[in-house]
């Protein structure tokens, strides 16, 4: 989700509309719809492919101070919202080329919810990002916390390619390749395995696996979640379709996991995502 994100992914950032004109000196409100083949937790995925659509809106103030709200749908999973975010932060340009940034998203879940990140309703973000001459790096950490709590790591480095115009010289086409490495903790997985058992359970798909020659045992892998770290590197090719006021984007990511990845989490998996997002 930045989302992913998408985030990913997760998501759980605020989203920004590529505008063309100077909205600096302005309060602006910035809607955002999305689509993706599969949740992406800082580049992890289930077994269990879950597509969804995201719908979000944030209002950004002069002083950069804005304020966010969103919520997921999965298409393959229940009736209702999958998550819905409540979020604020602040973002300080220090100059042309260093923006910082400070960030708070409440998050609010189902129950028996199959996503990973379930088990950490908040989240603390602190951003950088710099312009160097020919890219742009990114720095982020994030303090995820509630049930479990988990650090997360990231930096990326992306290159921004004009493409020129499309239809007319008022539509410009470009697209942003970019990779990313994701290190961190993952105390979030179990309650994500816990969770899980508890809904396959509810399913009736059975008893849990048994250990060769002893018929009341069960076997539990168990991962050293304190320990810190690689936890996916991430390559991604987002084209966007932008004017003054609109942004459309078609997005592919593929996400290898590290050496460490969990039993329940695909090794290598790719994404697919839509967006659509406007700017008053």
């Amino acid at each position: 989700m930045r989302i992913t994100s998408l985030l990913v992914l997760i998501c759980m950032t605020c989203f920004k509309v590529r505008a063309q004109q100077d909205s600096s000196k302005r309060a602006t409100l910035t809607l955002a719809a999305l689509y993706s083949t599969d949740v992406s937790y800082y580049g992890q995925s289930t077994t269990e492919k879950l597509p969804y659509v995201l719908v979000n809106a944030t209002l950004r103030f002069p002083v950069g101070l804005y304020l966010s709200a969103g919520s997921y749908k999965l298409l393959n999973y229940g009736s209702g919202l999958s998550e819905t975010d409540l979020g604020a932060g602040f973002d300080y340009n220090f100059n042309a080329r260093f923006t910082a940034g400070l960030a708070y998203t409440r998050s609010f879940f189902p129950s028996n919810s199959p996503l990973l990140q379930a088990a950490n309703e908040n989240n603390v973000n602190v951003s950088a990002n710099y312009a160097w001459p020919w890219l742009k790096s990114s720095f982020s950490a994030d303090y995820a916390f509630g049930q479990q709590h988990d650090v997360f790591v990231s930096l990326a480095h992306s290159k921004e390619i004009n493409l020129g115009s499309l239809f007319n010289e008022k539509n410009t086409v470009s697209i942003e390749p970019a990779i990313e490495l994701v290190a961190g903790t993952r105390h979030f997985y179990e309650s994500y395995t816990i969770e899980k058992s508890n809904r396959d359970k509810a399913k009736g798909k059975g008893k849990a696996p048994v250990q060769p020659g002893n018929s009341n045992s069960t076997t539990t892998v168990v991962t050293a979640s304190d320990r810190f770290n690689m936890l996916s590197y991430n390559f991604k090719l987002p084209l966007y379709l932008s004017r003054a006021n609109y942004m459309a984007e078609l997005s592919y990511q593929w996400s290898v996991l590290g050496a460490k990845a969990d039993a329940e989490l695909k090794s290598r998996q790719s994404f697919f995502g839509l967006g659509f997002y406007y700017q008053f």
